[in-house]
């Protein structure tokens, strides 16, 4: 069936709401202000500036361990301090080690995690906020419409499709079928966030990866309401240690906020090598460790989210420029994985994106060579001096915690260099060890289950994220090749999507006595580590109805 599509017409497509694109677009639609009060030409508009967001409103997608270094927002908005939402001003911080039943504080906090003049925030709300300060430039904002394809063109592209709403999950469409529309334009911004599904695609398809392949790590979260007095608002501590054994990557927070409240979290490098290691059990057992439980008892849980998060840095940086096209924030691998911080570096990236754009459509040429400004200014920022002196740092940890920090203070005192300059490395899901077991399902009655008041199971903690899909729509979760999951992933590795999930919707049942994978969709929050760590990388993960998802209100 041919589907008719209204076709609309813009000079600047920004793909995703968040602190790149939303900072793309205001700071853009500030130069086209200028522009015309400076009487020049071509004649520009933040009228044709459209932003695209899946999520059912502005920030409802942002998900962050929420401390803010504020030098890029201070570049964007000088005044920010007036109306921005900040929760409270960083008043301490810390660093833990962690054994099952002790703590021991380090007795200097490592400068990367040092974080005075910083902000506790709620990057939901700060989204929010510059959602507002968008909207009254005049730039078009859509939410709950998701890019389904990009438009290519030669060697660029020219825009996207948005997705088809009202199709039922048999690819059928309903009484309320809308087509979904043709968005071309001039110059298509990708600001998906990590593993977005069109920036997967493009650098794929144009073969612009970096040098190393990006690894990435997942972040689990909750929100809590905690008793008075027991974290101090803007106090910062974060954790090494139990309940993760030397050989994985990854550590803890918690972030005192204002009004009794407290964000703790904990993040793990999605390159471990037991395919049966459960990272949403790993931070449930994180909070009955002494330390965490004080603060936390007698609380109540509040908000629950998970996301994964680039890990590779500069080296594996894709070509962040094509004809018609450029790449921004997490999608361009710009976050800083020694400081555990990619809102500042996102809102930079988006600002000299909008200031290569804007010069292209001066010179009416939106063609790779002119856009690839773009990376020159991200050189000539402190961006790239930020990013340069971290760019070997996560790499150094694949040998597991100890060797990392062995290379950590090699990389600091020699600029980043460390022993070997550039650090190469395999994706993270190349990692897992085979298990060599037979064509039998692992018992999965003897799964964490949380006592329900401190520690929850994921239908638990799915449930506070907020999410909610249609089910009646097609898998948004394509799996190219599911014998594969019923078969061999079942022997090699025991089906390590059932583990790596922090939501729960992947569960492998048995049908007609042979083992199938089965989908629960409608609990999906986003977060793309299926995307990720699937070891055959045949999970495809592709935007769903645009509104579906998690809710990260607060966050």
């Amino acid at each position: 069936m041919t589907i008719e599509r209204e076709r609309l017409e813009a000079d600047v497509l920004i793909i995703g709401a968040g602190p790149a694109g939303l900072s793309c677009a205001l700071h853009l639609a500030n130069l086209i202000e200028q522009h015309t009060a400076a009487k020049k030409s071509p004649e520009l508009s933040a009228e044709n500036i459209y932003v695209l967001e899946k999520a059912r409103e502005i920030g409802a997608h942002q998900l962050s361990g929420a401390i803010m270094d504020p030098r890029a927002l201070r570049e964007l908005v000088p005044d920010f301090e007036k109306t921005a939402p900040l929760d409270t001003p960083v008043t301490g911080d810390a660093v833990y080690y962690f054994t099952e039943k002790s703590s021991f504080k380090l007795p200097i906090t490592p400068p990367p995690l040092q974080n005075h003049g910083n902000y506790v925030i709620s990057l939901n709300k700060l989204v929010k906020w510059l959602g507002g300060l968008v909207e009254k430039k005049g730039v078009n904002l859509f939410t709950q419409f998701a890019g389904r394809e990009l438009l290519y063109e030669k060697n660029g592209i020219a825009g996207v499709l948005t997705e088809d709403k009202g199709v039922d999950k048999n690819g059928k469409p309903k009484d309320n079928f809308t087509p979904g529309y043709e968005l071309r334009a001039k110059v298509t911004v990708l600001a998906e966030g990590p593993r977005g599904s069109l920036t997967k695609d493009m650098v794929s398809r144009l073969k612009l990866d970096g040098l190393n392949p990006q690894n990435y790590g997942i972040g689990i979260k909750e929100l809590w309401d905690v008793q008075p007095g027991r974290i101090d608002a803007g106090y910062v501590a974060h954790t090494l240690g139990w309940p993760l054994t030397p050989d994985l990557y990854g550590g803890g927070w918690l972030y005192g906020l204002r009004d009794n409240r407290v964000s703790l979290g904990m993040i793990v490098s999605l390159e471990y090598h037991n395919p049966l290691f459960d990272p949403h059990q790993a931070f449930q057992k994180f909070k009955t460790h002494p330390f965490v439980k004080r603060i936390l008892a007698d609380g109540k849980l509040v908000r629950y989210g998970a996301k994964t998060v680039p890990y590779g840095g500069w080296y594996s940086m894709p070509r962040n420029y094509v004809d018609g096209g450029l790449i921004a924030g997490d999608s361009a691998s710009l976050l800083n994985s020694q400081r555990l911080k990619g809102i500042h570096t996102a809102i930079k990236s988006g600002m000299l994106a909008a200031e290569a754009t804007y010069e292209a459509l001066c010179a009416g040429d939106t063609s790779a060579a002119k856009l690839s400004a773009y990376q020159k200014k991200i050189e000539q920022s402190w961006l790239k001096k930020e990013l340069w002196a971290v760019r070997n740092f996560h790499q150094g940890f694949h040998g597991g915690l100890y060797k990392g920090l062995v290379h950590a203070g090699l990389q600091f005192i020699s600029g980043g260099r460390g022993l070997v300059d550039p650090m190469r490395v395999k994706a993270g899901y190349t990692e897992y060890e085979n298990l060599h077991r037979d064509r039998t399902l692992v018992d999965q009655s003897t799964r964490f289950k949380g006592d329900g008041k401190l520690t929850f199971d994921r239908l638990t903690d799915v449930y506070h994220s907020g999410t909610r899909h249609d089910e009646d729509q097609p898998c948004h979760l394509v799996v190219l090749e599911p014998n594969i999951c019923g078969d061999r992933c079942v022997r090699e590795f025991g089906n390590p999507c059932q583990y790596f999930c922090p939501a729960a919707v992947y569960e492998m049942v048995t049908d007609q006595g042979a083992p199938k994978l089965k989908i629960n969709a409608a609990n999906c929050v986003h977060c793309k580590t299926c995307d990720v760590a699937d070891p055959y990388q045949i999970i495809q993960w592709v935007p769903p109805e645009g509104g579906g998802g998690p809710n990260y209100e607060g966050m």
